[in-house]
Parts: structure tokens; C-alpha cells; sequence
């Protein structure tokens, strides 16, 4: 028997009976799903003692948001993989059963529901271990995907760059190296020998998780030769050097639609989830007549999986060394609050203290052109009493766009330098550098052709222009 080719475990859409009379998804058509999103209830105070310190922080993540909500965004990444779901659930459970996670009722219950509707993919939106994964497919005998398995999926049919696919690979790889007792469940394990007698030899699963584990070793290898190549593009950026202006946000905040309308960029932007997967770099200009670098980024996503962040590390980089962070929320949304909390929560594992007063990070309320006047004018106060700075925009209607702008602006100077400079007539590249980099407070010329300039300089580029004076003032010493 053959080793099992890596890129056959990246499942795809459709299903098809496999040897052991499972069922395996492959690419093509539509496939009937049912989702079903998980609520935790506390148990009963007899019982409480006992479940709910080990599913404490279970309980406050199920609880962070309404269960309908929690459903709801379950739905939409199942169809943001045109998956037809022909039924949705809330199943609500007291204690994780660690062989199947429901109790016995509700896998009948649901069960009935699959073979009544002919569901062929279930979708359980919460992590399931191996041995769970594979009990309930066993029990209900269609192909079962966990919340895990499903943003994988996703970023897998979505990444177009060769980064962002080698990124994907990686964290699906991980991801399926504990799983492969499940592809090979119709073969017989082999026994080792005894005594001096020899052993048959590797195991199919053995030389499986080999020939992952040399996949995953290659893969880490060009990811790092890619964020070698990034380091490098940073280095010659820091030489012009422009200001890096990074969104980011909750995935479906309108990030994609708003560095359209900033930049004029023709990036992908749908009212869908995960429609941005590869980052994207603009040059903007800003109302002082400055440039800055605006970077779109992938969306965040609450309970994001921990393999996906240790694999996109490379493409968020971007966001750790930006000057300015642009945290995009979607205030028309319900749970607005909630999503902004998952967000700061990955931008921790990131390294990026968002609670730090010096961490540069602006907030961009969009989607007020979904808000009627009484909860507009609340959104509004509630951006006035802010500590931070908050701006209020609409990147489909273009309201508020010239305040990001500015915003950005004031940010990006806010430790600026004024520097008093005497350029001589023949000095014309560097008062350009100075016009294109700089924000000139005022420009005087003498009889001689001398050009005096006050310039407001900013943080990252004071240095660049010391360096620019300097040589100049050698040059007109060594004349």
C-alpha cells in the first residue's frame, strides 16, 4: 500500500463512500450540510461542583455571545464554502462527553435529522478531538467537519498567492497529522515480531505521519525563506521610508471595502466571510500631503484556531511592525463589542499589547450607513467619550473617509520632528525627498537662490533627512 500523498487529506466539497463505508469529501458540487453550533449550560448546583471548573472557560466563551449569533456565523462560514445547508441547529449540552461530546439522546436525535433531510456533511461549530471526530461519524455515518476543520477549508479554497497557500497547507497538515486513524480505518494494524524476529515492518499510519511530518519540515523552510523576503521588502521600504498603516478587524468589518476606497485598489470585497486571505500593500496619500503604506490583512474570527496563527505568523508580521494599527469594527453589528474583544485578543497572541497608551492604534467605526438616526447619534456619543480616538466612516457611501485621512495623518505625525534646513540652489533632489516625505511649515528664498525650509518630519523619516542635511552640509565644506 502506498503512502498516503499530503494533498490528499486537503478534503474538499463533495462526498463520496469510502473503503471503510465512511464518507470522504472531495472537490466538486454542492453539498447538503447540516450545522449545528454548541451552547454550554451550567449544570445543575449538585452537579456544578463537579463540570463546571474543568468547562469554566467554555462556559464564558459560549457566553460571550448569543447562541442565534453564535449559529448564525456557523451558517455563514458553511456557505462562505457553497456549502447548501439544508439544516441548522442549536444544540445545547451540560457536560462534554469525551468519546462523542453530545450524550447519547442527542446523537439519535440527530442522527434521525440526517438520514430525514440526506445530509452528507455535518458540521459541529466547536473543536472536536480525533476520537470524537471519527465516534460521530461512525454513529452518523456521513463526513463530519469541526469548526477547526471548517475555517481550514475555507482558507484553503480562498489563498491565491504562493504564500498564502503554503501557509494553508501548513496549518492543514497539523491539523490532520492527529486525525490519520480515520483515513485508514479499514486497514489492519500490524503486529510487531517477538524475540529475535523482526517486525513486518513501518505501519501504513507510521509511514503517513512520515511523510507529513518531511512535508510540514519543507513547508517551514519556505515559509521562512518568504518572511526572509518580507524582512528584506521592510528594510527598502524603511530606506524611503513610508509610514505602514495596517488594518485589521473582524473578518466581514468591511477591511477590504474600506482600503478600496481609500487607495483605489480593485481588492476582493464581499459581504461574505474570509473573503480576504492574501495581504495587499497600497501607497495612500494623506491630508497633510504625505504618503503612507496601507496593508489589508486576513480577518479574525472568534475561537481562531491556534495552527492558523502560528502559520499566517509570516503574513502578520506586517501588522507587528506597522507605525499604525486600524482596528475595523463593524458597529452596525450586534455583537460589535464581542467581535472587538477576539480581535484584541489575537493581536495579544501577536505580541501587540493593545491596553499599552503607546501602542499606536486607531478605531474605525464603519458601517454607519446601516445605523438609523436615534442609534447613530448614540454611536456617536459613544465615539466622544471614548478614551481613544475613534472615527465614525462608511466605506460604501465614502461618509467619513477624508476624517480617516486625517486621522491617520495626526497619528502618523504625532511624533513628528520640526527640523530648520538651509538647501542651496542646486539641492532640487533633496527638497523633492523633502516634498514627497515631509510636510513643509514654511519655505523662504534669499537673493542667492537659498532655499530655507521649516519641515515637519516625520518620526521614521527624521533620521533619513539628518542623514540627507548632513552630506549636504559636507559637500558645501568640502567646496
Amino acid at each position: 500500500m502506498r503512502p498516503i500523498d499530503p494533498r490528499e487529506l486537503k478534503k474538499g466539497l463533495d462526498t463520496e463512500k469510502s473503503r471503510d463505508g465512511g464518507y470522504q469529501i472531495r472537490p466538486g458540487g454542492s453539498v447538503r450540510a447540516s450545522v449545528l453550533a454548541v451552547q454550554l449550560s451550567r449544570p445543575r448546583p449538585r452537579k456544578a461542583r463537579l463540570y463546571a471548573p474543568r468547562h469554566e472557560g467554555l462556559y464564558a466563551a459560549c457566553s460571550a455571545r448569543p447562541p442565534e449569533n453564535r449559529l448564525a456565523e456557523a451558517v455563514g462560514l458553511a456557505r462562505a464554502i457553497s456549502l447548501d445547508v439544508c439544516h441548522q441547529g442549536l444544540v445545547t449540552i451540560t457536560n462534554i462527553r469525551p468519546a462523542t461530546l453530545f450524550g447519547r439522546g442527542k446523537i439519535e436525535e440527530i442522527k434521525a435529522i440526517v438520514r430525514t433531510s440526506d445530509v452528507e456533511l455535518v458540521v459541529v461549530d466547536h473543536a472536536l478531538t480525533p476520537v470524537q471526530q471519527r465516534n460521530l461519524e461512525k454513529a452518523w455515518s456521513v463526513k463530519v467537519l469541526d469548526r477547526t476543520g471548517l475555517i481550514l477549508e475555507i482558507f484553503g479554497q480562498r489563498a491565491r498567492t504562493r504564500e498564502g497557500r503554503l501557509q494553508v497547507e501548513l496549518a492543514h497538515l497539523s491539523y490532520q497529522r492527529s486525525r490519520l486513524v480515520r483515513s485508514w480505518t479499514h486497514l489492519e494494524r500490524q503486529r510487531g515480531g517477538y524475540g529475535f524476529l523482526g517486525g513486518p515492518g513501518e505501519t501504513q499510519i507510521e509511514a503517513d505521519r512520515r511523510v507529513i511530518q518531511t512535508r510540514i519540515q519543507a513547508i517551514r523552510r519556505e515559509l521562512e525563506t518568504v518572511k526572509r523576503r518580507r524582512g528584506l521588502h521592510r528594510s527598502g521600504r524603511n530606506r524611503v521610508p513610508y509610514p505602514i498603516v495596517a488594518l485589521v478587524g473582524y473578518t466581514n468589518a468591511g477591511k477590504s471595502t474600506l482600503f478600496n476606497a481609500l487607495t483605489g485598489a480593485g481588492v476582493q470585497a464581499e459581504d461574505l466571510l474570509f473573503a480576504t486571505l492574501d495581504p495587499t500593500m497600497r501607497e495612500i496619500r494623506l491630508t497633510g500631503g504625505t504618503k503612507a503604506i496601507l496593508s489589508d490583512t486576513v480577518g479574525f474570527i472568534s475561537e481562531l484556531p491556534t495552527p492558523l496563527i502560528a502559520a499566517f505568523r509570516a503574513t502578520l508580521e506586517e501588522v507587528v511592525e506597522a507605525d499604525l494599527i486600524l482596528h475595523v469594527r463593524d458597529i452596525a453589528h450586534e455583537d460589535s463589542a464581542a467581535q472587538m474583544s477576539d480581535v484584541n485578543h489575537v493581536l495579544q497572541q501577536l505580541g501587540i499589547d493593545w491596553q499599552n497608551a503607546d501602542t499606536h492604534i486607531l478605531e474605525v467605526w464603519n458601517k454607519i450607513d446601516q445605523l438609523g438616526p436615534q442609534r447613530r447619534e448614540e454611536i456617536r456619543n459613544r465615539a466622544q467619550r471614548a478614551e481613544k480616538r475613534v472615527v465614525l466612516t462608511s466605506a460604501v457611501s465614502g461618509e467619513g473617509l477624508e476624517d480617516v485621512l486625517a486621522a491617520i495623518d495626526d497619528q502618523v505625525h504625532a511624533a513628528s520632528v520640526i527640523v530648520d534646513c538651509v538647501l542651496q540652489p542646486s539641492d532640487g533632489k533633496t527638497l523633492s525627498w523633502i516634498h514627497d516625505n515631509c510636510q513643509i511649515l514654511s519655505q523662504q528664498s534669499d537673493d542667492a537662490g537659498r532655499i530655507s525650509c521649516r519641515v515637519l518630519a516625520p518620526a521614521v523619516k527624521h533620521e533619513q533627512l539628518q542623514r540627507l542635511l548632513k552630506v549636504k552640509e559636507r559637500d558645501a565644506a568640502a567646496r
